[in-house]
């Protein structure tokens, strides 16, 4: 349907429904604009979530549980949604909102320009109304005036008393205005039949041409609108393959939990190589009391222990059962001491020192492998340099490469160094596995046998017994010492300073006054270095002092003593 044909005489109502039209179309973009403020704000606040979440963490911090490693996976996915939600914001921003204010300018530049074409074709025909509407009145008033002189001249030329002069001068007034009258008449039939042509072409031209530019433009005012909402959807839709893989994603991540692997890793992380303590032996001190039977009691004692345990009347010295104070390195169930930090690793547990000590080794031969790269190239750059000298001086790059040969010395020292402190521990957890089958299947180590350490024994009171009897403590190299020259040197009030720390190789009963007991594997801290008679004065986690066989630890001094901490 045409509006020019239908709506010829309704110009004010298709100049209040266009505007509506722009209106509407504004109102619109309104909603556009607040919905990619919404999606832009939405994927701020999932991103500054996803920020909160995963924060920024050091290498050594990095997650290896499934849990944990699904949950930043799944906040990776999270991420990536955000950024589709940005995308989804980018193109409503530009495909429709900016799209729509566009076009709704040009809406009103067109609709300006219609109108303003319908204003002038009504003001030019209103124009022709009025000159022929004015030359009507004319006639009309002229046929009036001519209608009173021909009753004037009428009257006079019936008057037998009117003079011939006045008679005359009424005849000459009555055609004077019959002549007026006659051009009026063909001027106001010259204006009619103009305005009616005028008005034809108005209603049948020019106002149907306007209002079907009118309705072109509404017409495609509506089409735009469609497209737009097309395009708001399509925005959407754009997206939603790659949200569908975010969430696919983050299904994965949830599948990737696995409870058995975080077990593993749990016991990666914190075993500590030691082996579990083994049974306290029974201390019997009923042994010595002389019973009769007069007391009424019977000793349940058989004759064969008194004599294996000692004489009658003989105090034992509570210092052979090692296991009397291994309270003082149960860590399993207190809170281990704190042991200062080492370059080696050796303050913690055989295995984490492991894991330590490789992952340092690793580290270090990435860096020279760099280094050699660094070299490589350098040295290439020198020979282009050499075979073209105009590019640059070799001489210049010498410095370079040295400072980069020193490097890879430097990296390499370090890396022997760190694989012999590896080489030590793995040598050291099997050595410890070899000794307790060997400890199994030997009740009696031969006089004159070599420690692993190099001291041999010549005393046949220390024996090498299983696991339910007393451990057997490898000799040193003054098996007896004076159990006063030890006293001596406990009367300084003020502790010593920790030196370094030693690990127990052997278990050593600490039978003699002085001396300390104290289990294999177990880790003391050295206060006083070895003075060339086999004895190392050391320190327990509980605070407790003694001298310790040299060649039954494993010695790791600090490199700056001084200022160490002093533990009590």
């Amino acid at each position: 349907m045409s509006w020019g044909t239908e709506l010829w005489d309704q110009f004010d109502n298709l100049d209040k429904h266009t505007q509506w039209g722009i209106d509407f179309v504004e109102r619109y973009a309104k909603f556009v604009k607040e919905r990619l403020d919404i999606e832009q704000n939405y994927a701020k606040q999932l991103r500054n979530l996803v920020k909160k979440y995963c924060p920024k963490r050091s290498k050594d911090e990095e997650p290896r549980f499934t849990s944990c490693l699904s949950f930043y996976s799944l906040l990776n996915e999270l991420n990536d949604y955000a950024g589709q939600r940005e995308v989804v914001a980018e193109e409503m921003a530009h495909r429709v909102y900016g799209e729509l204010m566009r076009y709704s300018q040009d809406l009103k530049a067109e609709r300006k320009h219609h109108l303003q074409e319908g204003r002038k074709a009504q003001q030019y025909l209103d124009h022709c109304w009025k000159q022929m509407d004015n030359s009507k009145r004319k006639f009309e008033r002229e046929c009036k005036e001519a209608e009173k002189s021909q009753i004037t001249f009428d009257r006079l030329d019936n008057d037998i008393n009117a003079t011939k002069s006045e008679v005359e001068k009424a005849k000459a007034q009555f055609y004077l205005r019959t002549h007026m009258a006659d051009e009026s008449k063909n001027e106001y039939a010259a204006q009619l039949q103009n305005f009616n042509a005028e008005q034809w072409k108005h209603f049948n031209n020019a106002i149907p041409h306007i209002f079907k530019n009118l309705q072109d433009m509404d017409e495609r005012r509506t089409v735009k609108l469609g497209e737009t909402y097309r395009s708001f959807a399509e925005a959407e839709r754009r997206v939603i393959p790659i949200v569908s893989k975010c969430l696919e994603g983050m299904v994965s991540a949830a599948k990737a939990v696995d409870e058995r692997r975080d077990s593993g890793i749990v016991v990666e992380s914190f075993k500590s190589g030691f082996d579990p303590p083994g049974d306290f032996p029974f201390e019997d001190f009923s042994q010595n009391l002389s019973r009769t039977g007069s007391d009424g009691t019977i000793s349940n004692t058989p004759k064969g222990d008194k004599d294996r345990d000692g004489a009658p009347g003989s105090r034992p010295d509570l210092k052979q059962h090692p296991m009397s104070r291994t309270k003082n390195k149960l860590w399993l169930f207190g809170k281990k001491p704190k042991a200062p930090s080492l370059e080696d690793f050796s303050h913690l547990p055989p295995e984490q020192r492991r894991k330590r000590l490789q992952a340092r080794i690793d580290e270090l031969n990435k860096e020279l492998q760099k280094e050699m790269d660094q070299r490589d190239a350098l040295n290439k750059m020198k020979d282009v340099y050499e075979k073209n000298p105009q590019m640059g001086d070799p001489g210049s790059l010498q410095p370079k490469i040295s400072e980069t040969i020193c490097n890879m010395e430097k990296l390499r020292s370090e890396i022997h160094k760190n694989e012999t402190w590896l080489s030590e521990v793995e040598g050291k957890q099997s050595s410890r596995g070899d000794r307790r089958h060997s400890a199994d299947n030997h009740h009696h180590a031969p006089q004159g046998r070599e420690s692993p350490e190099g001291s041999y024994t010549d005393d046949t009171s220390q024996e090498h017994h299983t696991p339910h009897h007393r451990p057997k403590s490898p000799p040193s190299a003054h098996p007896n010492p004076d159990p006063h020259e030890f006293d001596d040197e406990f009367d300084d009030d003020d502790p010593l300073p920790v030196i370094g720390h030693c690990k127990a190789l052997y278990g050593f009963d600490g039978q003699n006054e002085g001396t300390l007991v104290m289990a294999e594997d177990e880790v003391l801290y050295i206060i006083e270095e070895d003075k060339g008679d086999g004895w190392t004065r050391a320190r327990k986690q509980s605070g407790e002092e003694g001298y310790v066989p040299t060649s039954y630890v494993d010695i790791t001094l600090e490199k700056n003593s001084k200022g160490a901490v002093t533990y009590i």
